[in-house]
């Protein structure tokens, strides 16, 4: 049982491993799915060529994070399969029924890769590896961070977008993005193509590559929004909460141009 349970805790570490490494490699400025397939490939050494691996190579923190990926996916896969021998060997009189154990070890499985593609598990954790790498690490910002003089909690973003995101086949007036703080700098479509700046009436189609400029945790939310109703309703949330913060931030600067008014007249 002890080896069962050790296994779990290996499956466990190496999806949040491949989660840390996905959030750092957004926080380069690879498009979530992107990254999320570059971590999974890299951990478990499936090696396949493509357009972002090129990317991953001319970049030095990104080959920094694939190389770590490709150790502790190698350390992984060993340990899982000696935890898995060592359960199964030697049944004794007294040991548990090994079709017992086979079906602990599959719903343990079953349950640890539900929680780990569980939207709101997914953006929760998300949200708590970032705050802990702001913390204590130093990682830089994205590339275009310098030239959009980033600060704060502003990211840009690419943003794959599949079959059934809320953005999915609508124009982006209808999208209303801009109401959530959001703003689109560019498409790439599907073959290659870039549009930038494009206008409210350009249609947003699966296997578009949005970029993206607004907060971070509002880039997200949209990346992860589903379509019809839920998605529809989380849309409404945001735009209330930048409702909210842009009256924050009006009467902040109403009351610093308050103060900075006193100042003269004193």
């Amino acid at each position: 049982m002890y080896a069962i349970g050790s296994l779990l805790v290996v499956v466990a570490l190496s999806l949040l491993i491949t989660r840390v490494a996905t959030v750092i490699l957004v926080a380069t400025g690879l498009s979530s799915q992107a990254a999320r397939f570059q971590a999974r490939s890299a951990f478990t050494g499936s090696g396949f060529t493509t357009s972002e691996s090129e990317k991953v190579v001319d970049h030095p923190l990104r080959r920094r994070v694939i190389m770590t990926l490709m150790l502790l996916g190698n350390a992984g896969i060993v340990a899982s399969a000696s935890t898995l021998i060592i359960g199964f060997q030697r049944l004794g009189a007294h040991s548990v029924n090994p079709g017992f154990r086979i079906l602990l070890l599959g719903v343990g499985i079953l349950l640890i890769v539900y929680l780990s593609r569980n939207g709101r598990v997914d953006h929760w954790l998300t949200r708590a590896i970032r705050r802990v790498l702001g913390r204590y690490t130093d990682l830089p910002g994205r590339d275009l961070a310098g030239l959009l003089d980033l600060s704060g909690d502003y990211a840009v973003t690419e943003m794959a977008v599949k079959e059934g995101d809320w953005v999915a086949g609508r124009r982006l007036g209808e999208l209303e993005l801009r109401d959530e703080g959001v703003a689109v700098l560019g498409i790439t479509r599907r073959d290659g193509r870039y549009r930038g700046a494009p206008v409210g009436s350009t249609v947003v189609h699966a296997g578009d590559i949005l970029v993206l400029y607004g907060r971070a945790p509002a880039l997200n939310d949209i990346d992860h929004r589903p379509a019809g109703p839920e998605g529809e309703k989380r849309h409404e949330e945001a735009v209330a909460r930048q409702r909210l913060l842009v009256g924050w931030e009006e009467r902040e600067d109403r009351e610093d141009r308050v103060a900075r008014e006193d100042g003269v007249v004193r």
